[in-house]
């Protein structure tokens, strides 16, 4: 059995950009959690704005958090992380001091992959695979 979640705020702040209907950020199927990638937004606006990259970092983290909690799991049952980033010499090191506070013992499996560019003011972008709890 396949279930689509929508995570409040964050299926809505999605829906402004993605124009396409509603937008489910969270999968489940078989006691397996997918997680779609989560650009950084605003958590008071739900907007995009530019910010430092470590700030992004947090907010990525902090909503990727939020939506695996919604689904009945947690960043302790994270199985892979897939980091998308835009290039920057000092980007891996910063997200890795972000990524460290979320999972400081027993990271999950993660590929950390550069990418030219995004459509909007963000440099990072991260989704998952979790089990449920």
């Amino acid at each position: 059995m396949i279930k689509r979640m929508r995570v409040e705020p964050i299926s809505t702040y999605l829906e402004r950009y993605r124009k396409n209907g509603l937008v489910c950020p969270v999968t489940i199927a078989n006691g397996v959690v997918y997680l779609s990638g989560i650009p950084p937004f605003d958590p008071e606006t739900g907007e995009i704005k530019p910010v430092a990259f470590e700030r992004q970092c947090e907010l990525v983290m902090a909503q990727l958090k939020t939506c695996l909690e919604a689904a009945g799991s947690s960043l302790g049952h994270v199985l892979k992380c897939n980091v998308y980033c835009t290039p920057g010499p000092t980007h891996f090191a910063a997200f890795n001091t972000v990524y460290d506070r979320y999972f400081p013992e027993d990271a999950p499996s993660r590929i950390f992959m550069y990418i030219h560019s995004w459509p909007g003011p963000f440099d990072v972008e991260v989704d998952c695979v979790a089990v449920v709890a």
